[in-house]
């Protein structure tokens, strides 16, 4: 017997209805927050390796001494549940306090010999020390410009 116009109506709202709601319920969820901190450091060996101080156009060789930049922090972190479960400005807050009066006379971040990826790894400890079992996503830029993108999965 065929069914009839209004039951499959009826039942393809059902269905396409518990699609969504599956959707819904497996959804990935995170939130995001940016911040920037001035900073110096340097790469070791810049200014006396042959394939980074080149005396032509690739020439780093300035990276070997210390130099300045403001470096542009986007941290991604999973989240549980869409009602606040991590709330995004006290989350940004407790990241810009691990940066804090680095130095009290500057408060300039001192990263010594610290590639982006470097900083990006330690980050990644202090949040997984704080907030453990969850996926996060780490972007590192030296003044917006140039920078690293990890993505650390659940541990």
């Amino acid at each position: 017997m065929q069914e009839r116009y209004y039951d499959y109506m009826l039942r393809r709202y059902r269905e396409e209805e518990n699609k969504m709601e599956d959707t819904l319920n497996n959804a990935q969820r995170s939130i995001w927050v940016t911040f920037n901190k001035e900073g110096v450091h340097k790469y070791p060996g810049a200014d006396s390796d042959p394939k980074l101080a080149t005396g032509d156009w690739d020439d780093v060789s300035f990276l070997g001494i210390m130099h300045r930049h403001i470096f542009h922090f986007r941290v991604r972190i999973e989240v549980f549940h869409n009602d606040r479960d991590i709330e995004f400005i006290q989350f940004k807050r407790w990241l810009e306090r691990l940066y804090q009066n680095i130095d009290s006379n500057t408060s300039v971040l001192d990263l010594d010999y610290k590639s982006c990826e470097m900083i990006a790894d330690d980050l990644y400890t202090q949040i997984s020390n704080k907030y453990p079992g969850r996926f996060v996503e780490i972007s590192v830029a030296e003044d917006n410009e140039n920078g690293c993108s990890i993505y650390y999965p659940k541990s």
